[in-house]
């Protein structure tokens, strides 16, 4: 869930996770771990300052 918001909103900005990873400081490769797998709160908060979103934009799913 929390891989497919970040890349959701990722694609809207057309920021590529390649370079959303580096402009945050994670390592290549970290936000595609986040499909099976809960991410460190830091790095959540620094890539949800870089897509300019709340923290709760990306940990909670949307009811469409």
């Amino acid at each position: 869930m929390i891989y497919d918001n970040v890349k959701k909103l990722a694609d809207e900005k057309k920021i590529p996770i390649t370079v959303l990873e580096e402009r945050v400081g994670l390592a290549r490769g970290t936000i595609g771990k986040w499909q099976n797998a809960w991410p460190r709160i830091n790095n959540v908060v620094k890539v949800a300052k870089e897509l300019d979103v709340s923290v709760e934009d990306l940990l909670l799913e949307k009811v469409q």
